[in-house]
């Protein structure tokens, strides 16, 4: 079933998975400028397509907007889980999505080789450009960063922290607003 502007808001459930791709002390996020509001960061990833696996997700994800082959980094550990329900601008009413993130690290030489722009196609052949910014972890907390977990990431202790809870508050309007 195709959804419509008249079917009630976060009917349809989507999955999204996410990376936070560390190099020593930096993360890297996609930065995308967004006027009058100023920056947007996002992280690496984005949702899984029908009935693929979580790990093919992933990995299809990261290869797509950073150009990293799961088998230069870590193996990827989920650090939080986000339920997303948030009204945002657009045709389609919005989806509930559950947000996968995992943590992974590459080396200083891996990093090298990775991209430094993401294109993103829009409806119509466009193409959106953010560029991949390297940003030390403890300056995460005011960044506009979706899904947001700036807080909570520059709140880890080191990047390699053990998580003690890996369920964050859920997104809503009340928390997170589009830009």
């Amino acid at each position: 079933m195709t959804p419509t502007r008249n079917d009630p808001p976060f009917t349809r459930i989507k999955i999204r998975v996410a990376a936070l791709v560390f190099c020593g002390d930096d993360v890297a996020l996609i930065r995308r400028d967004r006027p009058p509001h100023g920056a947007h960061y996002s992280t690496i990833g984005g949702n899984v397509e029908g009935p693929e696996p979580l790990p093919n997700a992933l990995a299809r994800e990261l290869q797509e907007e950073l150009g990293l082959d799961l088998g230069d980094a870590t193996a990827p550990e989920l650090l939080w889980v986000l339920d997303q329900r948030v009204s945002r601008p657009g045709p389609t009413p919005p989806p509930r999505k559950m947000h996968l993130i995992f943590r992974l690290h590459v080396t200083p030489v891996v990093r090298t080789k990775l991209r430094t722009e993401e294109h993103d196609e829009l409806p119509g052949g466009s193409v959106d450009v953010g560029a991949i910014e390297w940003v030390d972890y403890r300056e995460t907390d005011d960044l506009h960063i979706y899904p947001p977990v700036g807080h909570h990431l520059a709140a880890l202790h080191t990047p390699r922290a053990a998580i003690a809870d890996a369920a964050l508050e859920a997104i809503t309007d009340a928390n997170f607003t589009w830009r």
